[in-house]
């Protein structure tokens, strides 16, 4: 079965054609700065990409749906509705729905949802401690993100170091917005961000997880709500700290900023790999994926270093430079360390021809 995948992100739509094997047949960046999509040229890529079975769309957010769906008017109303919980990426991504079915209403459509690898948390970790009816009533728990990414990486991972079954893993997606995940046996037992992705480690632009009375003091010193979120969204975060979202020029800096930048990016990182292993009971594999886990060397190695307690060692030469998919333990390390390239569209493809009964 060939599926096309549909990746909307916060500029651009990603699209690809994986093949039965999950070869990558033809793929196509399809400029979108804004919400709207462009239903014209989204045929026109569509279209040069060639023929498809079905189309995986990436949706962040799925409420408490544990699996991928079949897309229908209902579901797209009930997608719709969680837009208040991810107003950048939501609406994005039923518009690409929508100008997909337009071109090939003859595609069967499914939804892939980042929260759904997470929504089976165990009640401890997805549970927060507030009161008993805002949490009935507004739906109030950690829902977790990422999870496409997470899913595949661990299952990369596992295979690339030849884990047994009940492997404890802790995956770290490292980008412009990050997470990590706490997975064993395929399934998530606990995660970083929570109710919005701004809660966890640093970010680019995201501040990560702050006092919530920091937050109220700030509006209560007259600050509008709507001007602190927009702030910890996207003013905080690496940019606050070193006047840049990339960490790319970060770790080119050697100014006081960009260390200190980098340290407390390092510390957030290593504090919740620690608790993610807590959650798990263990540690047998460290797995860094997304645009910074795959790329700076100089993280993965900073990690491991605050992690060295847990059994976590990586070696240099690896490290420096890994091609593709790589594992970077140490010989006879009590903790497993790789590096695994970020492949949601597998993930999505998987998920679709589930979800069809392929």
């Amino acid at each position: 079965m060939r599926v096309l995948t549909v990746n909307t992100g916060s500029s651009s739509v990603k699209l690809r054609l994986l093949g039965p094997d999950d070869a990558v047949l033809a793929e196509h960046e399809h400029d979108a700065p804004g919400i709207d999509i462009d239903p014209v040229a989204m045929g026109a890529a569509i279209e040069r990409l060639g023929d498809a079975d079905v189309v995986a769309h990436r949706v962040v957010h799925g409420g408490r749906r544990r699996a991928a769906a079949r897309i229908d008017a209902a579901l797209a109303e009930e997608l719709g509705a969680l837009t208040p919980l991810a107003p950048l990426h939501q609406p994005k991504a039923l518009a690409a729905a929508a100008a997909v079915k337009r071109a090939r209403a003859d595609l069967p459509a499914v939804a892939c949802f980042d929260t759904a690898f997470h929504a089976g948390l165990p009640a401890a970790a997805a549970t927060y401690a507030v009161p008993v009816e805002w949490r009935e009533r507004f739906a109030l728990r950690r829902y977790g993100f990422h999870g496409l990414s997470h899913a595949y990486a661990t299952r990369r991972a596992a295979g690339l170091l030849r884990l047994g079954d009940g492997a404890r893993i802790v995956s770290c997606h490292l980008g412009a917005g990050a997470s990590l995940a706490a997975v064993r046996d395929g399934r998530s037992l606990d995660t970083t961000m929570g109710f919005t992705p701004l809660e966890g480690i640093v970010m680019a632009t995201r501040s990560g997880s702050v006092d919530p009375g920091l937050v109220l003091w700030l509006v209560r010193q007259g600050l509008a709500p709507e001007d602190v979120h927009d702030a910890l969204e996207h003013q905080s975060g690496l940019k606050a700290l070193a006047g840049t979202p990339d960490m790319r020029e970060v770790l080119a800096r050697d100014d006081d900023a960009a260390r200190l930048a980098l340290e407390v990016y390092l510390h957030r990182l290593a504090g919740a790999a620690a608790a993610m292993a807590a959650a798990l009971g263990g540690l047998e594999a460290l797995v860094f994926t997304g645009g910074v886990g795959e790329h700076a060397s100089a993280i993965r190695a900073g990690a491991a270093e605050r992690l060295a307690f847990l059994g976590v060692a990586l070696d240099a030469a690896s490290n420096r430079d890994p091609a593709g998919d790589a594992d970077l333990s140490v010989r006879g390390a009590t903790v497993r360390v790789a590096v695994v390239a970020a492949r949601e569209d597998v993930e999505m493809a998987r998920q679709a021809r589930a979800a069809l009964g392929a």
